[in-house]
Order: C-alpha cells, then sequence, then structure tokens
C-alpha cells in the first residue's frame, strides 16, 4: 500500500492513490466538504462545496438527488483543485475518478459523470458567480451555457453546512435502499 495518506476528521487515514472502501465515512466526507471553500478561497463569504453539493442536489430530478449530493465527494479527502490545474495535471482527474469510484462503491450510488446532474452543477456555479464572485469579469452565462438560479446563494457557517448535508445523506440514502447505516 502506498504509504501516501490524508489524516481525517475522524483520525482515519484515507490513502487517495490506494483508496479502500473501508476508510471512506460520511462524517470525514462531511467534515472534509463544509469547511473546504469553493473556488480557492476567492468568494466574498466563506461558502462550502458541502453548501454546493446541496444546491447541486436540489436541483435535480429525486432519482438522482443522492448522485448528485456524493457528486464533489472526493475532494473531501483529495480537495477542491481548480479547474486550471486540473487541467494541468490530468493524472488528478484519474486520482479523483478512482476515489469517487470506491466512494460510490461504498454508498451504493453510481457517481460516473452524469449530464443531468453536470447541468445542476453548471446552474450551481452560474449563480454562485454571481452571488459570491461580484469582481470576476468574465460573463459565465455566456461560457457556460446556463442561466443562473432566481433565488440568491446565502452561504451558510461550515457546522451548519455539515450537518444539513449528513441529515440530506441519511435521508436520501435510507430512501435510496441503502438502510440507516451512515459510515
Amino acid at each position: 500500500m502506498s504509504k501516501l495518506y490524508v489524516s481525517t476528521y475522524l483520525g482515519n487515514r484515507f490513502y487517495p492513490l490506494e483508496p479502500r472502501i473501508d476508510d471512506v465515512d460520511i462524517e470525514d466526507i462531511a467534515h472534509g466538504l463544509a469547511y473546504q471553500c469553493r473556488f480557492n478561497g476567492q468568494t466574498n463569504a466563506f461558502y462550502s462545496v458541502a453548501q454546493h453539493s446541496l444546491i447541486v442536489a436540489s436541483l435535480v430530478p429525486e432519482e438522482l438527488r443522492f448522485a448528485a449530493l456524493l457528486h464533489d465527494s472526493a475532494e473531501a479527502y483529495l480537495g477542491d483543485m481548480v479547474k486550471p490545474l486540473k487541467v494541468l495535471l490530468p493524472s488528478f482527474s484519474e486520482i479523483e475518478d478512482n476515489v469517487s469510484r470506491i466512494i460510490g462503491e461504498r454508498f451504493g450510488v453510481d457517481l460516473n459523470h452524469n449530464p443531468i446532474v453536470k447541468q445542476a452543477d453548471l446552474i450551481a456555479l452560474a449563480t454562485e458567480k454571481r452571488d459570491l464572485m461580484p469582481y470576476s469579469v468574465e460573463e459565465w452565462i455566456y461560457l457556460i451555457g446556463v442561466e443562473p438560479m432566481g433565488e440568491t446563494i446565502l452561504p451558510m457557517p461550515p457546522d451548519v453546512a455539515k450537518q444539513e448535508f449528513i441529515r440530506e445523506f441519511e435521508r436520501m440514502h435510507i430512501e435510496s435502499g441503502g438502510g440507516g447505516a451512515s459510515s
């Protein structure tokens, strides 16, 4: 096994180059995403990946909400790398896809790139740009081809985002037939 690991909130070790299903825990995921700011922190207020995931899940049909909630879950272990760096470091995307696959296996959900989830992700992105990056000069609506949501994003504190993420996870996991176990 690779000696490189990430220490998690619960004190576990997660090996990103050789992820194991037994090392995946929803509390580590929720905590990591809730305390991680989107856009490398280049926003006008702290806005977490967990809240982003909750928004994406709210924009898809019910049968895709569990996958949408977990669509960025690998970032809890790997970080939220900005798109320009992902393009420059293609091996990172391979690692991220492998971690996503293990997380999907752990919770019985397909986390492969779904076009409906991707569309919701882009709507969230356009809304985040509008509400949280007022000094950004790009016209993202033209770049990504979607309109932002009508509602304004009000950033949640990390502890609230974590609890909301766990609450939604538990509700969706039970509804998807995953049972009551959450870790």
